[in-house]
């Protein structure tokens, strides 16, 4: 075991024969005891003698006990040197002094060889706390800069792809605002369907395709440029000294066909692709933050445009983006508030031009912007998820104003509604479609639910079991927007369908001697060779009808008839003759 160092006490007195006492008493224990007969030349010993302990004489001429006590305990590196005052006064307010001085015990004289070793003793095992307890301090100082370093680390660097991570790049950013003069472009990097990924082949897989990403962007940016990660499967490249802007594109163009080529993550070899937006940054931004956000904003829009795409910022987008933020909101409260009605356009049989039946339209009446168009919100609502729940509302909806015309004489008529791919996709549609009828007391045989081939392909054999489900509740299927979806034909004969509904792109190109003019003699040809009603969707002209008589197309909609109206308006127009010819006046 290492020898164990010598205690040293330090005795201050301006008697040697003071010392000799002491020393005498204290001979057996093995302490290192040291002198000095005035205070200053105590004050000056410290640092040299490093003692454990100091004996202090409180009557001494120059620097009297109280004043050395004093100095001892105000020094940052002797604070917590343990004083022991010796002295010959023994009035209460002497004492009161001496503990008022900084000291830590004291002794009267003449001094007890049993009551000097008891004090001496407890006052060293304090000095030992006090060291243990910097000890400690210095070790706890040591972790606390020890972690601090590594959060340091963890913030400015992601820790799966190594790159700068988002608060280093806004540190960077920050510089180069700091900067008169600066330009620069910012690249952000979003991965399309990335969810889909990690869905399918776990988080593993999906660390490993964002490492290998990583490692292939970093060979395309410039050697003064900067990647990195912002966190899940975002990337920013900051491009130093530039405001080229074909600069920027080339770069861009690199970094798109790099994600023709596949990445390879757990052997597998994986495609994906991405979008990109772009700002051009100067000096005067007004912080990194704001930066960032338009790029993200730009790189929102690039990916409406569809996979693969880029778009460059400009402020027109923002405000977009915050009238968008604007109208979810609104949309939202939309619900709650029943500002979501139904509008109906009639189905006309061509050959007769006769009402046959009608379909369901929703509207939203904004409280302030009166009737928000169909393209605005209903995107929104399939992005939301609202449009689930104003599905059905709508669906109740028809279902009772079908309800009421049946009532009123109109059995025939039928009543078509749209299920969108989430409505479809929802495990509780059947049960919520039994309480409505259940409710309403329509004959479900009059009602039609308008499906899109996307609905269908995206899992055709559950599709398949749900419509043949529909279907034995006498409920009437079709197919809405045929020739759009690019749904196999293979798995159309498997559907119990009754409609196919041609999309009013191809009805609007009739006119035109073009391949879509092509497409609608063919669908109609499909749906009578398969036992399908077939019915045209935006008919406005008198040629697009005629063409439309002459293919013997059964039904068809469209402006030329009429437009989608509230159901007061239909029955003002179209129901007030209790004869079930119904001509509609073109």
């Amino acid at each position: 075991m290492p020898p164990t160092s010598v205690t040293s006490i330090l005795i201050v007195d301006d008697d040697p024969n003071n010392f000799d006492v002491i020393e005498a008493l204290l001979d057996a224990q093995g302490y290192q005891l040291h002198y000095a007969s005035t205070g200053e030349a105590a004050i000056a010993a410290l640092d040299l003698l490093e003692p454990d302990l100091v004996l202090l004489d409180v009557m001494m001429p120059g620097l009297d006990g109280f004043e050395v006590c004093r100095q001892i305990k105000s020094s940052p590196t002797w604070a917590t040197l343990p004083v022991i005052m010796v002295t010959a006064l023994s009035e209460k307010q002497d004492l009161a002094r001496c503990f008022s001085a900084g000291a830590n015990d004291f002794i009267s004289k003449p001094i007890n060889r049993l009551e000097l070793i008891a004090r001496v003793r407890s006052m060293l095992l304090l000095r030992e706390q006090y060291r243990q307890l910097e000890t400690f301090n210095a070790q706890l100082e040591a972790k606390v800069l020890e972690r601090t370093a590594q959060l340091q680390a963890i913030i400015s660097q992601d820790a799966l792809t190594q790159l700068p991570s988002r608060a280093a790049l806004i540190e960077t950013l920050a510089e180069l605002l700091q900067t008169e003069g600066s330009a620069f472009a910012v690249i952000y990097l979003d991965c399309d369907q990335f969810k889909l990924i990690n869905g399918s082949f776990g988080y593993a897989l999906s660390n490993q395709l964002l490492q290998a990403i990583a490692k292939r962007l970093q060979r395309l940016v410039p050697s003064d440029g900067l990647l990195a990660c912002l966190g899940g499967n975002e990337f920013c490249i900051l491009l130093r000294q530039t405001s080229d802007i074909e600069q920027v594109k080339l770069l861009v163009g690199a970094i798109l066909d790099s994600f023709q080529a596949p990445f390879t993550a757990s052997g597998l070899d994986i495609f994906i692709t991405a979008c990109l937006g772009i700002v051009l940054g100067h000096s005067g931004y007004p912080c990194p933050e704001q930066l960032l956000q338009d790029a993200g904003v730009a790189m929102y829009r690039a990916k409406q445009q569809g996979t693969g795409s880029y778009q460059f910022f400009d402020p027109q987008m923002h405000q977009t983006m915050v009238d968008r933020l604007a109208l979810e909101n609104d949309l939202k409260r939309a619900l709650d508030r029943q500002e979501f009605v139904v509008y109906y356009q009639p189905i006309v049989h061509l050959k007769t031009l006769k009402i046959v039946g009608l379909e369901a339209l929703v509207r939203w009446q904004h409280p302030h912007r009166g009737l928000v168009a169909p393209g605005e919100f209903i995107p929104l609502m399939e992005t939301t998820g609202l449009v689930v729940p104003v599905g059905l509302l709508i669906l109740k909806q028809a279902c009772q104003q079908l309800h009421r015309w049946q009532q009123q004489g109109w059995s025939e008529l039928t009543m078509s509604v749209n299920l969108s791919v989430r409505q479809f996709a929802c495990p509780t549609l059947l049960e919520d479609i039994d309480q409505i009828l259940a409710a309403t007391g329509i004959n479900p045989a009059r009602l039609k639910l308008e499906i899109t081939e996307s609905a269908i392909m995206e899992n055709a054999e559950t599709a398949i079991a749900l419509v043949e489900a529909l279907r034995s509740r006498q409920i009437q299927i079709s197919i809405d927007d045929f020739g759009t979806g690019y749904s196999s034909l293979g798995y159309l004969h498997r559907f119990l369908v009754n409609d196919l509904k041609i999309d009013r792109s191809f009805i609007s190109q009739i006119q035109v001697l073009t391949s879509k003019y092509k497409v609608v003699d063919t669908i109609i040809t499909l749906g009578q060779q398969l036992g399908l009603t077939v019915t045209a969707e935006g008919i406005e002209t008198e040629p697009q009808l005629a063409r439309l008589q002459q293919l013997n197309c059964e039904l068809g909609q469209g402006y030329l008839f009429s437009k989608p109206l509230p159901a007061a308006d239909i029955e003002a127009r179209f129901l007030q003759s209790k004869d079930s010819s119904l001509v509609l006046l073109a």
